[in-house]
């Protein structure tokens, strides 16, 4: 599989990248700054340059032509209610025009969790943020892509366990980068895991196992 990452270096987006390249795919990242090349070119994948604010949506069709899959990971990661816009939300609605003009139908979003960090006195950048994320799943959902959209929950840096809890709705938790980038690179491998929105935190279910089960 021929895979295009957006948000390639980024913390589940390069864990993704390396299980991808290990199992052979050829794939593809996306990044803004030079310094995060060498990022994503460690993990096995060809580092593109490209800009989801200032990129045309013909300009990021052309570098996604001849790809299966697209997997949309980028956010703005807290520089700036201004810049979650462009990038978690307007960003989206461009990749995924791009995704339908250069014939890349399978398009995976990582999203948010519905309940993340709720009744912490969240900020009103981050309440910006669910917002912005709300939409651009919403926006997917209307595309005539193959789209799956991934709500992982509190997301953490420790080593991953190779189990999760996944499903349409399931109770609020957290979740290894690890263990959301495993299912990810399970889920693009199924077909018939298409059209949904799962949601996904830390359990007893292997990955494989709970994305068949999600695919039946």
């Amino acid at each position: 599989m021929r895979v295009f990452q957006i948000g390639a270096a980024g913390g589940v987006g390069r864990r993704l990248a390396g299980l991808l390249s290990e199992r052979g795919d050829e794939v593809t990242g996306m990044h803004r700054s030079p310094a995060q090349a060498d990022t994503i070119r460690a993990t096995g994948a060809t580092p593109v340059s490209g800009d989801l604010i200032s990129d045309t949506v013909e300009e990021l069709a052309d570098r996604l032509a001849g790809h299966d899959a697209v997997v949309f990971s980028a956010g703005a990661h807290g520089t700036g209610m201004d810049k979650t816009t462009l990038i978690d939300g307007k960003g989206l609605e461009k990749a995924a025009a791009a995704a339908e003009a250069a014939g890349v139908r399978r398009f995976v979003l990582v999203s948010v969790f519905p309940d993340a960090l709720r009744g912490d006195g969240a900020s009103e950048g981050f309440e910006h943020y669910v917002k912005v994320k709300k939409g651009a799943d919403v926006h997917l959902t209307g595309t005539g892509l193959d789209w799956l959209i991934v709500r992982p929950g509190t997301l953490l840096d420790g080593p991953g366990t190779g189990q999760v809890t996944a499903g349409p709705a399931v109770e609020y938790g957290e979740v290894p980068r690890d263990d959301v980038a495993a299912f990810i690179d399970a889920a693009l491998h199924e077909p018939a895991l298409s059209r949904v929105i799962v949601e996904l935190t830390s359990g007893g279910t292997p990955v494989a196992e709970a994305v068949a089960r999600l695919a039946a």
